[in-house]
């Protein structure tokens, strides 16, 4: 009778040991995949208050509400009577065909040279997008009637207000512990879910965010 051959110990042992590697590997990628989302989540955040600051520094005026921007930048830009009164009138999603002040802040900080995209307000790429997808924008904080009638989302705190589309529950909880207190129901930060959105929507725990959910993060600066 012929004998079957079967692996040694040592043989199991070795494959063992190699899909153990294999699925360290696996996961270490895909927490560098995650983390290197988060950061760029967490640079949109950073860089927007650059151009704004860095258009006020240059021309003595806010991007967006700048009533000398014909003379300032190089371009063709969009008009808006209303601008002019130190403040970002409109709101951070605002349909590009408004012309709100939201929707200029990226046709003069680009036109200045001081961010990259498209300068034609109704082209489809006008307004940046987040590593996911998701649009960008700001808007003045507080409660101006010209602005909100609530901030966004309701009790956060800033001069201007920064938000983010479209961003996954398990980065949601991993940025606000990168830029804020790590409590996304508090702070400058603040998260609320997508579904459903509407200005002044409350804010939502860390404790209540879902890992697979799309969430609207915004930051107070």
């Amino acid at each position: 009778m012929k004998k079957q051959a079967g692996f040694t110990l040592i043989e199991l042992a070795i494959v063992l040991v190699i899909i153990g590697l294999l699925l360290g590997g696996v996961l270490k990628g895909q927490e560098l995949i995650n983390s290197a989302k988060v950061k760029s989540f967490a640079n949109d955040f950073r860089n927007i208050p650059v151009f704004m600051y860095g258009y006020q520094d240059k021309f003595k005026a806010l991007p967006g509400d700048d009533s000398r921007a014909d003379t300032n930048v190089t371009g063709t830009l969009t008009t808006n009577a209303g601008i002019g009164n130190g403040q970002l009138d409109g709101r951070w999603d605002d349909a590009v065909a408004a012309t709100s002040e939201t929707a200029l802040f990226w046709q003069h900080v680009r036109l200045a040279g001081l961010a990259q995209g498209a300068t034609d307000i109704t082209s489809a790429d006008y307004y940046p997008k987040n590593a996911d997808g998701g649009e960008i924008g700001i808007e003045s904080g507080g409660q101006s009637p010209v602005v909100d009638t609530q901030p966004t989302p309701v009790g956060i705190v800033g001069t201007y207000v920064i938000c983010s589309k479209g961003i996954l529950g398990k980065y949601v909880k991993q940025l606000d512990i990168t830029m804020d207190n790590g409590d996304t129901g508090t702070g400058a930060m603040l998260a609320t879910p997508q579904s459903g959105y509407a200005h002044g929507a409350a804010a939502v725990d860390t404790a209540s965010i879902v890992d697979g959910t799309s969430y609207i993060v915004c930051m107070g600066v």
